[in-house]
């Protein structure tokens, strides 16, 4: 018996699938909350900082200005399940601040923020590439030169060069996004790693275009069958450490009908065994 198709599709969520099929149910097909993580919460922390400094009118980003920012959002998300949620001692908290503190710092490394004019912050779009709805939600869209840039900011760790364009698929999702909402092409989307920092940095083309969409239309094949068969199996890799669902994969042993306990109390696991056999 089949699953229900997801309604649409995100660069998240298609990174996602490409990467393990049954993580991918679990996020986007059963809609399982993953508990808080330290890195998920630091990007969200860190991307709201820079929101709030791009907000600000160019001259007055600074240093000073993003610290004040990077404040701003800590009181904004201090109430919020994914900071509140989060286990961490006191060394844990001081180690989970400053970390935060360095990639602001870091990203004035990469440019000069009184350069940037951007049009569009957070900015949410959608389309309908074939049979399936995209959507997705870009960090920041700028006018330079006439020329329309994308750019993503990341907190996690740079890309060996043989993945690096592997990492550039998401924003040549959002090239993708702007090309049929906006009528326009990006001139360039570019990755920010604050970590690092290192710019990642591409020129969209028709052929990269064609290639994105044609790519997005197997992966949405791939996922339609996947839900009819009812067929996501596993793909172990060095992610999986870092993968909120691993206690429940069967390639380490777990039981995926038993990620549902991740709904809270009240939720139904069932048995390994029929009750009967149990006691």
């Amino acid at each position: 018996m089949g699953v229900s198709l997801p309604p649409r599709l995100s660069p998240s969520a298609i990174s996602s699938f490409t990467s393990c099929p049954l993580a991918f149910r679990f996020s986007y097909v059963d809609r399982l909350p993953e508990p808080p993580s330290p890195a998920a919460t630091k990007g969200t922390l860190v991307h709201r900082a820079l929101e709030l400094l791009m907000l600000r009118p160019a001259g007055d980003r600074t240093v000073t200005a993003a610290l004040a920012d990077l404040d701003r959002a800590r009181v904004e998300m201090a109430e919020h399940p994914e900071m509140a949620g989060l286990e961490l001692d006191a060394d844990g908290w001081v180690a989970f601040h400053a970390e935060a503190e360095a990639h602001v710092r870091r990203y004035f490394e990469l440019e000069d923020p009184n350069t940037v004019a951007p049009i569009g912050l957070e900015l949410k779009l959608s389309a309908q590439i074939g049979d399936v709805t995209l959507r997705g939600v870009i960090d920041r869209l700028e006018l330079r030169d006439g020329e329309l840039i994308v750019t993503d900011y990341k907190t996690g760790a740079a890309p060996t060069e043989r993945h690096e364009q592997s990492r550039l698929t998401g924003v040549h999702l959002y090239s993708l996004l702007c090309e049929h909402m906006l009528g326009r092409r990006p001139a360039a989307v570019q990755l920010y790693y604050l970590s690092t920092p290192e710019a990642i940095i591409a020129t969209p083309s028709s052929q990269s275009t064609t290639g994105t969409e044609r790519r997005t239309a197997a992966v949405w094949t791939a996922i339609a069958r996947a839900c009819a068969r009812d067929d996501f199996r596993p793909r172990p890799g060095p992610l999986c450490n870092y993968c909120a669902f691993k206690p429940y994969c069967p390639s380490f042993g777990g039981r995926p009908e038993e990620a549902v306990e991740l709904r809270g109390p009240g939720t139904v696991v069932e048995m390994a065994l029929p009750l009967a056999a149990t006691i």
